[in-house]
Parts: C-alpha cells; structure tokens; sequence
C-alpha cells in the first residue's frame, strides 16, 4: 500500500514538473529576434493582438499594451496588456480594459491609441485613448487608471482642459526626464497634464504640424523629436519628423523618417521605446502594418531601432530581424536560420501557376502542403498592389492544429520579404498549409477614398524550416 501511494505522488509529481517545463517553453524562448511585419504569436499560440501600441517597462519586464482587434468589426472590443524580459517572446497577461456597459467605450463605439504612463505624484497607471463612434464623428479623449500595471483599468470618463473635453482622435503620449507627462494629438497639439495625470493643465503648442496624425516624441540630450504619419487612414505613407530644444517650439520639419516611397518600411508611426543600458540609450521605433477588415489576424508590427545624429533622426535601412545589444553594439542583425524548400517538393491543391522560381495562385480554396521535420517553419512571398490574404495552418503529426492565422500579402509597392514564421516548437513532425482566402484588404476613409488591393493573388516565393 505504501509503495502503491508513493508511486502514485511520484506519478503526480512528474506530471507537474512536466507541465511547468510546457508552460515554459511556450512562453520563453520561442523567438530569437524581433521580426518585422509578421505576426507574432503568444504562449498560447494566439496572435499578439496589440494595435496602436506603446511599451512600459517595470522592473525587467516590458508591458505592451495595445489595441485587440477582431476580422469582423473595428468596434472596440478592449484593450490588452503582453509582458516580455526581451522584447523578443511575448507572454498575453490582461484584457485591461473591457467594453463598457454604455457610454464613450460602450457597445459599437470605437477605442484606439492606448498610451499608458506610470504618475510619479501618486504611483498610479494612467491610460489615455481616443474613443469615437463608428463613423468617426464623435472623437473623444478618454482616460482609465490602475493601482497595478497589467490590472483591470478603471474607466474614468473624459479628460478634461478647463472642464471641457478634448474634441481629438489620434494621440500619443510623453513622459519627460523630469516626469511631467504629455498628451500629443494629430495636428501638431502638445497639452501637459496636471501632476496627477487626470486633466490637462494647459495646451504647450498648438498647430505645429499641419496634416500629421498619429504622433510620438522622443527626447535624446536636449533636444526632442516628433513624428507623424500623413493621413492615409489605415494605408501606409512616408512619415516625417520635427525637432525642436523645447516642447514649445519653435518646431522646424525635417523631412522624412525612412527612404523615400518605402511608406517608413509599410508602417504607421505609433511610440518610441527607450532602450536603456550600462552607456547608452537606443530608440526602437514602433509602428503598426495595419490590415482592415483583418487587423486581428493579420495585423503586424514593425520595430526597427533609431538612427540620432545631432539633429537628424532616421531609419534608413529595414532589418527584418534584430534585437537589442550592447553598450559597443546598441543592437544585432540575426540571420534567420533556414533550410530552404524546392517548391517542386510542395503538395498543390486547386490552380496555381508557376512563374519564375515563384508560385502564385488567386483561386479561392488553392492550397500548398509541405511536411516537414523539424522546430520552425516560414514563408517568404511576394508583395504587391494586387496581393491579399492566405490562411496559414500549422498541424502536428496527430493532425492537431497548432497555429491557425491570416497572412496579409499585400503592400502598394512591390517587394519580397518574410510573411509568416512560426514560433519554434518541440522538435517534430507539423505540416504547414497555405491557403488562398479569395478576399483582399480594401477600405474607404471619409473622403470616399479608396485604399487596398486590387486582386486576390498569393505568391510565394519560398518555404523554409528548420
């Protein structure tokens, strides 16, 4: 009996241990650089779903918070808070702050710009957004707080500037050197809050910009730097930047922030992350690869580190994978490690058409197969004006669905970069399916313009694992 019992809490035992190691090793690890433009996925293989981001760091530990989009609607359905140690592997913690009952985050109202800033006077998370209706013509600043920083935020209402509300839509925030936080919306405002972050103390500058929206600052020595992208709605465009030795001004533009015509590597300027170590700082630009009606599948994030020289700011070169170094190296281009496929050796289902070294499909339901053994599996594809979406699933050898997302191909200027890579995986058997939706990212703004694809296409250009 008492054999049978001891090896009955040994059993147990053993079964804990190994389910601490699956937990940790989904939530550590499993990326090895932070990739651009395409999506990421958290420890339970569910796409980080955080839009219109900013960062806060507390202690070793980077919160996330953004927006949570789904494929069907832009109401607001809340806001979410990740936690990472390396800005590389990124573990979901907290819906933050859930749709209301009723009122400016109720039910189809629209909740986008999460900024959220720790108040030295009190010790309390701030959290700022813009909140609107549907039709965009009810714009609101709002703002929620928290004892904790990845809690449930409590809604407070508007933030008020002499009792009245900010009548604004796209917002950032700022936190300066001596802890005096900033709200910066589109068109060049700058308003400083009271000490305890719930209302606006005065308006710093007023209409230093013309046409910006979607601003971020970030302050190196004396000097600060303010970027805007132009308004595309959710298509991409060449951002741009001011500097100025003041938040008063006088702001001078400066030009643009990336190459001309690459759309600030098919971005939209969000925040700017401070990355801090023994001698020196660097700055992570944050921008969002917006995706409507998808922007909760297919959504991505660009994260590029920041060139400062003197007064000129710069991200002249994309690196599609990178993370953060030394005080001698401030970061690391990685080199993705890739066995690389013949696309001879791929399953085709459906019609597609080979040209060049390139397959390419626009027929609803087409799919492609491979088996592979291995840890990690990617695609690279090509990109254009008449891309669109592929669903990509990833199956273990019990036919399991590990990773079911959407794929955005599209981009208006034609390129050929990374579209999916997965998180790495116990080493195994998985087959990875890529299959065409026959739906394409498409949209209008308020002018009736229209912004998308043309085409259902899917090309790809290569299949690699390892």
């Amino acid at each position: 009996m008492k054999n049978a019992l001891y090896l009955f809490t040994l059993l147990l035992l053993l079964s804990f241990l190994n389910t601490g190691l699956l937990e940790a090793q989904n939530t550590a690890n499993r990326y090895e650089a932070i990739y651009s433009g395409i999506s990421w996925f958290d420890q339970n293989n569910k796409e980080v779903n955080a839009h219109g981001a900013c960062i806060l760091k507390e202690g070793d530990r980077y919160y996330l918070f953004g927006e949570y989009h789904t494929d069907t609607s832009n109401a607001f359905i809340g806001f979410s808070c990740y936690s990472s140690t390396d800005l590389m592997n990124w573990r979901f913690e907290n819906m933050v702050l859930k749709v209301q009952p009723d009122g400016l985050l109720g039910p189809n109202r629209v909740g986008e710009r999460i900024k959220v800033m720790k108040c030295p006077a009190t010790g309390e998370y701030v959290m700022y957004m813009h909140t609107d209706d549907l039709r965009y013509k009810d714009p609101h600043v709002g703002y929620a707080t928290c004892q904790t920083i990845n809690g449930d935020y409590q809604f407070q209402g508007e933030l008020l500037h002499d009792g009245n509300y900010l009548k604004k839509w796209d917002l950032g925030a700022f936190q300066d050197s001596d802890g005096t936080g900033y709200l910066l919306t589109h068109e060049g405002f700058i308003y400083e809050l009271n000490a305890d972050y719930r209302s606006v103390k005065l308006q710093v500058v007023g209409h230093a910009t013309s046409g910006g929206e979607s601003p971020a600052i970030l302050k190196q020595g004396g000097r600060y730097f303010w970027m805007f992208s132009r308004k595309t709605s959710w298509e991409r465009n060449d951002n741009y930047y001011l500097t100025a030795t003041s938040l008063e001004g006088p702001w001078t533009e400066k030009g643009l922030v990336a190459p001309t015509g690459t759309l600030t590597w098919n971005s939209q300027s969000s925040f700017f992350l401070p990355i801090i170590n023994q001698t020196d700082t660097l700055y992570m630009y944050m921008g969002d690869r917006w995706s409507y009606p998808k922007q909760g599948s297919a959504a991505t994030y660009v994260w590029q580190p920041v060139t400062l020289t003197g007064d000129e700011m710069s991200i002249p070169q994309f690196h599609e994978s990178w993370r953060p170094g030394s005080s001698t190296n401030p970061y690391t281009p990685i080199a993705i490690n890739r066995k690389n496929t013949s696309l001879k050796n791929v399953v085709r289902k459906g019609e597609w058409k080979t040209t060049g070294n390139h397959l390419t499909s626009k027929a609803q339901g087409a799919t492609v197969s491979y088996t592979f053994n291995g840890r990690q599996v990617g695609i690279d594809g090509l990109a254009n004006n008449k891309s669109s979406y592929a669903k990509v699933t990833i199956r273990d050898k019990r036919n399991k669905v590990i990773i079911d997302t959407t794929v955005d191909f599209y981009s208006k200027y034609e390129n050929a970069s990374l579209k999916f890579l997965s998180p790495l995986l116990p080493s195994g058997q998985y087959t990875l399916t890529i299959e065409v939706l026959g739906e394409h990212t498409t949209w209008t703004d308020k002018s009736k313009t229209v912004y998308g694809s043309t085409d259902h296409y899917v090309t790809i250009k290569d299949v690699f694992y390892n």
